[in-house]
């Protein structure tokens, strides 16, 4: 999985086809948070696009074991449960009166790398591109 483009007319394409429609539950629950009262963080993992994509992550990534696809279901899934991670931790933070404003910063900038990590794996997908980085 080291960058390498994959050719056309894989026996993956319905597989790639639903990585695609995850990579869109995330990017709608992006847009959610962007543009609604939440954060982007916060509907990225409490929003229903998101409970969905991850939900299909697990379902279909057995299909795609051993492939290259295998790299954009697991970065799918770790984008998700590191988000949810980091969520509970800045959640500590806020319950202390001091780490409110250093908690807002960083859900802030944890946004920018759940939009960034979505926005990067969707365009190695369209290159037909295995995600190098875990």
């Amino acid at each position: 999985m080291n960058g390498e483009l994959i050719p056309a007319g894989s026996d993956l394409d319905g597989a790639r086809a639903w990585c695609h429609v995850i990579y869109g539950l995330h990017a709608l629950a992006v847009v959610i948070g962007v543009t609604g009262a939440a954060t982007v963080a916060g509907a990225f993992v409490f929003g229903v696009p998101s409970l969905i994509a991850v939900v299909l992550n697990y379902i279909k990534r057995s299909e795609v074991q051993g492939s290259w696809l295998e790299s954009h279901y697991r970065w799918q899934i770790r984008t998700f449960w590191f988000t949810v991670l980091w969520l509970l931790v800045y959640g500590l933070l806020i319950i202390t009166i001091i780490g409110i404003p250093i908690a807002w910063l960083l859900i802030v900038i944890l946004g920018l790398w759940v939009g960034y990590r979505v926005i990067r794996g969707w365009l190695a997908l369209s290159g037909r591109r295995a995600i190098d980085i875990p």
